[in-house]
């Protein structure tokens, strides 16, 4: 019998973490290394100092000819992905976000698959900002059935509404679905999918929003628990994800907002109920 401990350890493990250089990339950096993982990090920062990364290679996800380049530099195996690397609609450049956030991603993860023995395991990073993605899924299923990075940048310039709030939404509601849709072909390689959906924590996005929007747009998220999240609690979600300890879970969001979804669900919900009583009374 495993020690539960041991469920939750990286030995002899090499794992790939992309967006390694900061906020939540880097603390889960930090985390693998302390558990024991042999840490492959990428981004297009400069390598991190002190951050448990033991192997470093450039990676710029809007570039198909860099995603090529980190693949074969990673090489393999390759016994968990993360991909956490991803930019907010705060830089202006909607085409940019879904292609860095949704097009590089899903190249880089296809890339990686074939280094990846049975038991491993993909945890990519979503967002609160895309708690509706069963109604937009209409939408959203457009650009997650291009088959390639250069059909999905035609996808988005031939869809401009598709992006019309900065694409970030867009970006990070493609992520779960990719996660759902590959689920059964995934497992029969014995990889499990999942995703971790962030609410507001403080990292380098918080400031590109902040800059972008104002702080009002960042209070405006409801938030149960009364703060925002850290680096380090959003870190040790995906560091669970993609280890023995969540062997049987996969094809699954978690929500880690500090419970803004739950209130609106449950708001939503009553709304209904209340609505559909009124109208049985008339």
């Amino acid at each position: 019998m495993v020690q539960i401990d041991g469920l939750f350890r990286y030995d002899d493990r090499r794992v790939v973490v992309t967006g390694c250089a900061s906020g939540i990339g880097a603390a889960l950096t930090r985390q693998l290394a302390e558990l024991g993982a042999e840490v492959v990090g990428l981004d297009l920062q400069a390598r991190p100092q002190d951050s448990g990364v033991a192997e470093f290679h450039t990676l710029d996800l809007a570039d198909e000819g860099s995603v090529e380049e980190a693949v074969a530099a990673v090489a393999g195996p390759v016994h968990a992905l993360f991909n956490v690397a991803g930019v907010s609609s705060g830089i202006k450049n909607p085409l940019r976000v879904v292609t860095v956030n949704f097009l590089g991603t899903r190249r880089f993860t296809e890339a990686i698959t074939p280094l990846m023995p049975p038991g491993s395991a993909i945890a990519n990073v979503s967002s609160l900002a895309a708690s509706q993605y069963l109604a937009n899924a209409p939408v959203t299923l457009g650009l997650l059935e291009t088959e390639s990075f250069a059909d999905g940048i035609r996808w988005c310039e031939a869809n401009p509404g598709a992006l019309a709030d900065g694409g970030y939404r867009l970006s990070k509601e493609a992520i779960i679905l990719y996660g759902m849709r590959y689920v059964g072909a995934l497992g029969g390689k014995g990889i499990r999918i999942n995703c971790s959906a962030p609410g507001v924590t403080d990292t380098p996005i918080l400031d590109q929003l902040r800059s972008a929007y104002g702080q009002g747009f960042l209070d405006a998220f409801s938030n149960p628990l009364g703060r925002h999240a850290d680096a380090d609690e959003q870190a040790s979600v995906l560091a669970f994800l993609n280890s023995a300890a969540a062997q049987h879970i996969t094809g699954h969001v978690v929500w880690v907002d500090g419970g803004s979804v739950a209130e609106r669900v449950f708001g939503d919900l009553t709304d209904r109920v209340q609505q559909q009583q009124a109208k049985d009374a008339t």
